[in-house]
């Protein structure tokens, strides 16, 4: 049993070689965060962001024939401690429902109760493409003149969709669309804290 255990040990180094270059999957291009830009005004933080996607076919059919869609924008900011784990002081979400009526031939696209008319499914998805003041956190829970580390991604959210589209989405790559996780960095100055 020890030698079994000895052999084991000695072979994992060449067992985790082997595995990295299958592993490795190069993110699409064309589904990628272009630019954040954190923004303190009114003793909030705001994000503002640029995504870069393309829906697939597949996707976009289900959508014009009425299937609501959803997209999340998933935010995280850490405060780094040399003495332990970095502390995540910011996690939030905010989840964007695209859909069609075919009764009124109107796309419209919002979060929560809120939505906008649209005239089109790329109008619809400009408001993805472009997110604009997103509020995260309140200044007075962040520390001044620290550098925080953020990261912010968007993605397809299948799990708030119908049940079979689901499965479909579970076994199709078509239904898979998300972007990288795109890191920035920001400090708030002492003068930005509100007093």
């Amino acid at each position: 049993m020890l030698r079994l255990l000895l052999g084991f040990i000695l072979c994992l180094p060449l067992l985790t070689q082997a595995q990295p270059a299958a592993a490795v999957s190069e993110p699409n291009e064309a589904e990628r965060i272009v630019r954040v830009e954190p923004i303190i005004r009114d003793g909030k933080l705001y994000i503002d962001a640029d995504v870069d996607f393309v829906i697939s076919g597949d996707l976009r059919n289900a959508a014009q024939k009425g299937v609501p869609i959803y997209f999340t924008a998933d935010v995280e900011i850490m405060s780094k401690r040399w003495w332990w784990f970095d502390k995540k002081v910011v996690k939030e979400q905010q989840t964007w429902r695209v859909v069609y009526n075919a009764l009124t031939r109107q796309w419209r696209v919002g979060t929560g109760d809120l939505s906008m008319p649209e005239s089109s499914l790329d109008d619809a998805l400009s408001l993805l493409r472009n997110i604009r003041g997103w509020a995260v956190a309140n200044i007075a829970d962040l520390d001044a003149d620290e550098l925080y580390e953020g990261q912010i991604r968007l993605r397809l959210d299948t799990s708030l969709l119908a049940r079979p589209f689901q499965i479909d989405a579970f076994n199709s790559s078509a239904w898979s669309l998300a972007t990288p996780w795109k890191n920035f960095t920001f400090s708030i100055s002492r003068d930005e804290l509100p007093h």
